[in-house]
């Protein structure tokens, strides 16, 4: 999918292209975003500016997506954009838009907060395998390799068995968030091997990284600290190490 097998992962209104550009000595991939397409999910979006988080509030999302993705076309990184949605149509145009632009989209199961929670969005939809999996076909038939996050440790959601449907729906990569669950990325990626499985949450330095590929990751991605060339740095040596590659070094000036 990339390689290395690195990518960066960071906060809402906060993973733009030009964070992307910056990552990219030392990563294969960068997930911009989150960005909310719809108006249920803006106006959720609007509220969560509202007590002071950062969010991508553009008038167009889908021309935002657009130009985005343009400033990458050159960049030697497979860039993707996580969304957040509560209808089809939506998700079938961003997902255009990311094929044209040989980019992922990622649909977003993850985000735990209130306002995008009771829009339908966010981690709702983890709990809503039935919708979850019409949002992967529908972007999965628009023609742009799906990506979709998810998060373990959410109640009444046998996450394995929801990645198996996923993957069988049109699901091509798998991010998961482990929250303190490190072990649960080896069942993910029992249950289902066909995926490209990115482990997330906590990865720093060597140990980290190695722990989840140990535990079947294909890849690994960094979140708050994404903007830290040491922490990159010190990923990116980890997950070469564990492929074998010592030939590919970062340039020191990165």
């Amino acid at each position: 999918m990339f390689d290395p097998r690195l990518a960066v992962a960071s906060l809402s209104g906060e993973s733009d292209a030009e964070w992307a550009k910056r990552a990219a000595p030392f990563v294969g991939g960068a997930f911009l975003g989150g960005i909310a397409l719809d108006e249920p999910t803006r106006e959720a979006a609007s509220a969560l500016v509202d007590r002071d988080r950062t969010e991508f509030l553009p008038p167009d999302p889908i021309g935002f997506i657009d130009g985005q993705l343009a400033t990458l076309d050159d960049v030697d990184i497979v860039p993707a954009f996580n969304v957040r949605s509560v209808t089809l149509d939506s998700v079938t145009e961003a997902a255009a838009v990311c094929a044209d632009h040989d980019a992922l989209l990622e649909l977003n199961a993850h985000c735990r907060q209130d306002e995008m929670c009771a829009a339908g969005a966010g981690e709702t939809l983890l709990r809503d395998g039935d919708r979850l999996s019409e949002q992967v076909a529908a972007a999965a038939d628009a023609g742009a390799t799906v990506s979709v996050k998810l998060r373990t440790e959410v109640e009444g959601v046998d996450l394995p068995a929801l990645a198996e449907r996923l993957v069988d729906t049109g699901a091509a990569v798998l991010h998961v968030d482990a929250m303190d669950s490190e072990a649960a990325v080896a069942d993910v990626a029992a249950a289902a091997p066909e995926a490209f499985l990115i482990a997330n949450n906590g990865v720093r330095d060597r140990e980290t990284a190695h722990e989840y590929l140990g535990y079947g990751a294909d890849a690994v991605s960094v979140g708050r600290p994404s903007d830290d060339p040491a922490v990159l740095r010190r990923v990116r040596e980890a997950v070469g190490e564990w492929a074998g590659d010592a030939t590919r070094e970062v340039s020191p000036d990165a």
